[in-house]
């Protein structure tokens, strides 16, 4: 556990635990990743002037700025309180991170991260969110995404994952390692 016990009795949280190096290493993958597939996709594949593109009878690539939130739900020309929001919410995720010992639950939070910082830097860039992936069956249409999206649901799913395959078994407690206690 990230936490430790100080001599007067209360927890400190390490904002550098062991897990850090690789909590950042994923963020930050995740985040140069998303970025360089949506600078080719604006800058050489010119998606904008070259319109959509059927790769597959269920895949489109496709150009949509999302000026709103998660679906394109609320949009707004002011992107400050999502930004603000956005920041606010991987703050919370590190120190999550950082309480962490699960090296899944530290890759899962950080796949979460690297995608919201990505899609932050859009909307602080352009105002919205590029968005490029537009899959369909028939007439259902799924929303369109990029890879920052992808990242942030597959840290979601593995949350889920972790959750439910590793907990205690029933009737068990599972204590926090709370560090050494030292004597009052």
């Amino acid at each position: 556990m990230a936490d430790t016990l100080r001599k007067d009795g209360v927890m400190a949280l390490r904002l550098w635990p062991p897990l850090a190096p690789l909590v950042l290493a994923v963020a930050a993958l995740v985040f140069g990743l998303d970025q360089t597939h949506k600078w080719w996709m604006l800058h050489v594949f010119v998606i904008g002037e070259r319109g959509d593109v059927h790769v597959l009878p269920f895949l489109d690539v496709v150009l949509v700025w999302n000026r709103g939130i998660s679906y394109g739900l609320f949009p707004s020309h002011d992107q400050a309180p999502v930004i603000a929001v956005g920041l606010a919410v991987c703050a919370g995720l590190w120190l999550w991170a950082c309480r962490t010992s699960r090296s899944l639950v530290a890759s899962a939070i950080a796949l979460i991260i690297g995608g919201a910082l990505s899609n932050i830097l859009d909307r602080l860039a352009w105002g919205a969110v590029a968005d490029f992936f537009h899959f369909h069956v028939g007439k259902f249409s799924w929303y369109v995404f990029n890879l920052a999206d992808v990242a942030v649901v597959a840290g979601v799913a593995l949350l889920l994952y972790d959750s439910l395959a590793f907990r205690p078994p029933s009737g068990a407690t599972e204590k926090p390692d709370l560090g050494r206690e030292q004597p009052l």
